[in-house]
């Protein structure tokens, strides 16, 4: 498995990745999926900012999923807090691909400067649940039928894990880690 950087060209199949998320899944709670104009003004938004956007491929060059970093809040006082996000091809799943793609994800924020990290996990998935665990996440509370999809009310988990020294000491106040917060 390779983990790299995505990039525009990697649209196509981030969007292909992404609708089937939102058409079959309830990660996203969006209903309607968006296209790949719609898709590319999120990357170039999210990579703008200064925050991470993963791929991974296997060997042979296949797309198995990406995840990105974001903003939780963008009140400055939040710029030490990013939000994980991971989507997998349906072929992916169970494969590791997830769990290598955050893993990759909290390096590049921990180097970054960020703090923490929050995990929003729309229909309380299971499956993300433990992948967010084996990364050192736990459970940081619930809101309960906070979402209607595909017929049924879902559940919203949340989940933090501490980045590099967490809040054990006081960030460095002349970064600003992404470009989002400028003071």
């Amino acid at each position: 498995m390779i983990i790299r950087d995505a990039t525009p060209a990697d649209l196509t199949d981030i969007t292909r990745i992404y609708t089937d998320s939102v058409v079959n899944g309830v990660a996203s709670y969006e209903l309607v999926a968006p296209d790949a104009a719609e898709m590319e003004r999120r990357m170039a938004a999210i990579t703008g900012s200064g925050y991470p956007y993963l791929i991974a491929t296997d060997a042979e060059g296949a797309v198995l999923g990406y995840a990105y970093a974001s903003a939780f809040r963008t009140r400055p006082a939040y710029r030490w807090l990013v939000e994980d996000s991971i989507y997998l091809a349906p072929e992916a799943r169970g494969r590791g691909a997830g769990l290598a793609l955050l893993q990759a994800l909290i390096s590049r924020c921990e180097s970054l400067g960020f703090r923490q990290m929050i995990a929003v996990i729309g229909g309380a998935h299971p499956a993300s649940i433990a992948v967010h665990q084996k990364a050192g996440f736990v459970s940081s509370g619930m809101i309960t039928g906070s979402g209607h999809k595909h017929g049924k009310w879902l559940d919203t988990v949340f989940m933090q894990r501490p980045l590099g020294e967490g809040k054990a000491t006081d960030p460095d106040p002349e970064i600003y880690p992404g470009t989002l917060f400028t003071g």
